[in-house]
């Protein structure tokens, strides 16, 4: 229950920033409502590709490292 509340707290606090800087820089509140909605919209759909994209890089760094150690051959990392 206090996860729940933690995240709630949280995307709250995201909508309000977004809401807030948007409004102060166009002085519309449409435009603060609208960037409150779609810019969490977009973290959700973009924050799970990033962490793909992180988990390969953690994947290949390893081997890129060993290469490079070993004169760079293909050969030395397998």
């Amino acid at each position: 229950m206090l996860l729940l509340a933690q995240k709630t707290s949280q995307v709250l606090l995201h909508m309000s920033v977004a809401f807030t800087i948007t409004y102060v820089f166009t002085g519309s509140l449409a435009t603060g409502g609208l960037a409150a909605i779609v810019e969490p919209v977009c973290n959700v759909v973009l924050l799970p590709l990033h962490d793909r994209l992180w988990a390969r890089l953690r994947k290949a760094a390893p081997r890129a490292w060993f290469r490079s150690r070993n004169g760079g051959s293909a050969a030395a990392a397998a």
